[in-house]
């Protein structure tokens, strides 16, 4: 029997294969059955915009739209309302396109209107030169699963509350029990019920006396309160009192060394100059991070004012660009400002916000290095303005993205050299953007570089 089956193999040509696995000659007939075999998954195509370019079997099951209704629409119509308006579809594809795929769970739409909770994989697609072509969208129904899950935890919930009932349910009967016992014996012993009244009272005053110490404890803790508060107001008004005293020698030794520069006091050598160059970096450092000091000291003391008034985001960044050219042109760096909607405008304070913006240009500059390139680009929704200021630098690790906006931090980015600064910036920008009613938060990943966004209430005046 073996044989003969074995000779049988040995002579099959092209021409004896059955029909439908004889025109499967290529890998795309073969990759075409399979996506069109494949009815559990939406598996479809999208353009480089979003566009549906293709719909498989599955893809109709799950959704309810045959191919002719669907191709050519965007793939924002399979989301929820609060999904578009947090710009949710364009957010995917922007990730998809920079890291080569997004995955994401959540709420989809049918063409019913009815919803099932989705996995979705979202995969850019390149031609041979790298251009982007498109995307290719992977869709599975995890509505079962999700649910499941839910009633899982429900019963757990509905276990757990019929444990903690029973048990209750028994301690109620034990404390019968005992009250029942106590009860007998009160009315047997008079004097042992009149024992545990003197008993009782004596708890009482206990008790009282307790509650003397846990007051006397709560106004000592009152106090030591008040006294730290007094620590931190003195140690404020000292930071301002040694800023503006610093201030004074620092200014004067500005003075002098630009005097000394200019040859009033007689012919400078060149080596000369090199030392007064020096000592001018020197000064400015120390002044900048004075100025930083004095103006942490006066946002904490509570006395910084601000302004209540329209801000063009396109007039502040015009003027941001002049600001910063000469770090920019020092480290060779290339610097992209992206044309804003001259519209978009925020609520907030235009000195604040051109400081905070100064301050984040000044440390995307810090921390990228020469050759790389510093941009800057605009949006808004419907209640916000946002300003994001993006660096090629190396990147900053994930535990530290909320330590760096803390006061006096200096986080060596590039982790083999010491950046010079306060450490007060970042922590400074934070404050003026909340104080205003808006945020600063930062996106970053190693070897990749930080985006930094400023998030303020829209001004729609």
């Amino acid at each position: 029997m073996i044989s003969k089956s074995s000779n049988r193999n040995e002579h099959v040509g092209p021409d004896d294969l059955p029909p439908r696995l004889a025109r499967l000659e290529s890998p795309d007939r073969l990759y075409r059955l399979l996506v069109e075999s494949v009815t559990d998954y939406a598996i479809f195509v999208l353009d480089a915009t979003g566009h549906i370019q293709s719909w498989n079997p599955g893809a109709q099951r799950l959704k309810g739209y045959t191919e002719q209704e669907i191709v050519g629409k965007h793939f924002s119509v399979f989301y929820p309302e609060s999904d578009i308006v947090a710009q949710k579809p364009a957010k995917e594809l922007e990730i998809a396109s920079r890291l080569g795929r997004v995955e994401d769970e959540g709420w989809r739409l049918r063409k019913d209107g009815t919803r099932f909770w989705a996995n979705v994989v979202i995969t850019a697609l390149h031609d041979d030169s790298a251009k982007l072509i498109g995307f290719a969208k992977i869709t599975r129904d995890l509505t079962e699963r999700r649910n499941a899950e839910e009633q899982g935890r429900s019963l757990a919930a509905e276990r757990a509350a019929r444990k903690e009932a029973e048990t209750y349910s028994e301690q109620l009967r034990q404390l019968t029990e005992e009250l029942q016992e106590q009860a007998l014996e009160l009315e047997a012993q008079t004097e042992e019920a009149q024992s545990l009244t003197e008993e009782l009272e004596q708890t009482n005053e206990e008790l009282q006396q307790q509650a003397g110490v846990a007051e006397a404890a709560r106004a000592e803790a009152e106090a030591a309160r008040a006294e730290a508060d007094a620590a931190n107001r003195a140690k404020t008004e000292f930071l301002a009192v040694m800023s503006h005293e610093l201030r004074t020698p620092l200014n004067a030794i500005a003075g002098y060394t630009e005097i000394l520069r200019m040859g009033i006091r007689g012919p400078v050598t060149t080596e000369q100059l090199e030392d007064l160059d020096r000592i001018t970096r020197s000064e400015r450092t120390l002044l900048s991070l004075v100025n930083n000091i004095l103006n942490y000291a006066r946002m904490e003391a509570g006395q910084v004012q601000y302004a209540d008034e329209r801000v063009g985001v396109a007039g502040v960044l015009a003027d941001l660009e002049s600001l910063v050219s000469p770090q920019l042109r020092a480290k060779n760096l290339r610097f992209a400002l992206e044309s804003c909607d001259p519209d978009l405008a925020m609520r907030a304070d235009t000195d604040k916000v051109r400081q905070i913006l100064v301050n984040l240009m000044s440390n995307a500059v810090k921390y990228t290095s020469p050759g790389g390139s510093v941009d800057i680009t605009c949006e808004g929704d419907a209640v916000h303005a946002r300003i994001l200021v993006r660096d090629t630098g190396v990147g900053i690790p994930h535990e530290k993205l909320q330590v760096i906006f803390e006061p006096f931090v200096q986080l060596d980015r590039s982790l083999t050299s010491t950046k010079q600064g306060s450490g007060l910036g970042l922590a400074i920008s934070r404050d003026l953007a909340r104080a205003m009613g808006g945020d600063l938060v930062v996106e970053s990943t190693v070897g990749c570089g930080s985006t930094f966004i400023l998030t303020m209430p829209r001004d729609r005046s």
